[in-house]
């Protein structure tokens, strides 16, 4: 095991000694908590507030720039960027000034508006895909995709890699434990299971071979998966995939909800990869809930039968299940427009690469010089680090290398001192508006919390 030369009693006394500290310096956070529960379960209003990580919750006040600042007058670094959903920053004025002017006009009408038309255009030029449907996040843009795959092809199983998240749908919360199947949580309906298909990451063979059953839709991955830190694809294996896919009459779905801030484009454009459909979510809204879907001109097809035609009371309006009465509003797309045109450019997705790359660096260099056999994986923005000597190529690699009582600590280490760290799924991220200072503090700490472990 990478972690066998850390003393687990130095561990443990650690972690009690943060803890303490923790609790002590956030009485407000832990009286509104107590507060909240008499009226949310578990006192956070979403549950998953209190379930990603294992002390407390603390209470937010206010974020701007790269920081945000508890009730208790706490100020954190945050590499975790709200899972993702906030790279951008908080507090941006242009996002607020577009979503205040949009509100005073009206937030959502049920029709389009010419917003959506410039966002659709500028998605479509910068990711290849020609056609786009909006959703309110990137789980209901899966939802979508998915039943048009399974319109356009007549099956109805899907495949999905090990250690994926495409969202709490019926379909895709399954895991893989000990070769079989089985629900992430209860009240997901166990005989979806019959229409799911998980093999590793990176190997075509399993691939192929459960392709080769005939009843798969569609195959949906990310470019490389982010919920189980961070697993890259091996050479070749995208095109053997698209490949495999064309053969055997399955659509690829590529969910970039994660990694569509690591490059202008998403790993899409940057790997030149083919998909049928893109989803994206998350950052595309600048900090306002959106999804959005893009797909070839054969998928949009299938949307575009049957409209005009005879409508029945309470039937779906259109010959594929999809839509929502919020999706495609005119505040999501007023936001969306201000994102991709004022801060997810080039310029932008460079230079927060650059200070990716500086904090895997950094995280190398603090691993070697305590001497703890550890690495750090390299996915543009969003670097982090791995309890093991290399990163890993699929989801038992990564789990056989994953240490929860060491990332426990960690994290309510790095709060104590300021920074917030990633969730145990994922990994640290740099925000667009972090500096290269703002990396050289996050490293700072890395390296005081390893002095304390290894001393």
């Amino acid at each position: 095991m990478a972690n066998e030369t850390i003393d687990r009693r130095r561990v443990r006394d650690l972690r009690a000694r943060e803890d303490a500290r923790f609790l002590a310096e956030r009485p407000r956070s832990a009286a509104l908590h107590r507060a909240a529960r008499a009226t949310m379960p578990a006192g956070v209003p979403m549950n998953w507030m209190v379930s990603l990580f294992d002390h407390p919750p603390v209470f937010v006040a206010e974020g701007k720039g790269a920081y945000f600042t508890d009730v208790d007058g706490h100020r954190y670094l945050d590499m975790n960027l709200a899972d993702t959903s906030m790279p951008l920053g908080y507090g941006l004025e242009c996002i607020a000034e577009a979503v205040a002017a949009q509100m005073r006009r009206g937030s959502q009408f049920l029709l389009p508006d010419e917003t959506g038309i410039a966002v659709a255009e500028e998605l479509a030029r910068r990711f290849g895909l020609p056609q786009w449907q909006f959703t309110l996040a990137a789980s209901s843009a899966n939802t979508e995709a998915i039943r048009i795959a399974r319109a356009a092809t007549g099956r109805e199983a899907i495949l999905m890699f090990d250690g994926k998240y495409h969202g709490m749908l019926d379909d895709t919360a399954f895991e893989l434990v000990d070769g079989k199947l089985r629900p992430e949580g209860a009240g997901l309906p166990g005989d979806a299971a019959r229409r799911v298909r998980i093999v590793q990451f990176n190997d075509l063979d399993a691939a192929e071979a459960a392709l080769a059953k005939g009843d798969v839709a569609c195959v949906i991955t990310e470019p490389a998966l982010t919920n189980i830190g961070a697993i890259l694809p091996q050479p070749g294996f995208h095109e053997g995939l698209r490949a495999l896919t064309r053969r055997h009459g399955s659509l690829l779905i590529l969910d970039e909800a994660h990694t569509n801030v690591c490059a202008y484009g998403g790993l899409t454009r940057a790997w030149d990869l083919d998909p049928d459909f893109l989803v994206l979510g998350k950052a595309i809204g600048g900090g306002v809930a959106m999804g959005a879907y893009g797909m070839t001109e054969d998928m949009a097809r299938l949307l575009e039968q049957g409209h005009g035609g005879e409508r029945r009371l309470g039937a779906a309006f259109g010959p594929v299940a999809v839509g929502g009465t919020l999706f495609a509003n005119a505040l999501s797309l007023a936001a969306a427009r201000v994102a991709l045109e004022q801060l997810l450019t080039e310029e932008a997705h460079g230079r927060a690469a650059t200070l990716g790359a500086r904090l895997a660096d950094g995280i190398e260099a603090a691993a070697r010089r305590h001497g703890l056999p550890w690495s750090g994986y390299r996915l543009f923005c969003r670097s982090g680090y791995c309890f093991a000597p290399a990163p890993p190529r699929n989801a038992l690699e990564a789990r056989a290398a994953f240490d929860l009582e060491l990332t426990n600590l960690l994290r309510v280490y790095f709060a104590n001192r300021g920074v917030w760290e990633a969730i145990y799924s994922a990994g640290a991220a740099v925000s667009f508006a972090a500096t290269q200072d703002d990396v050289d503090f996050y490293l700072g700490v890395l390296d005081q919390a390893l002095g304390e472990l290894t001393a």
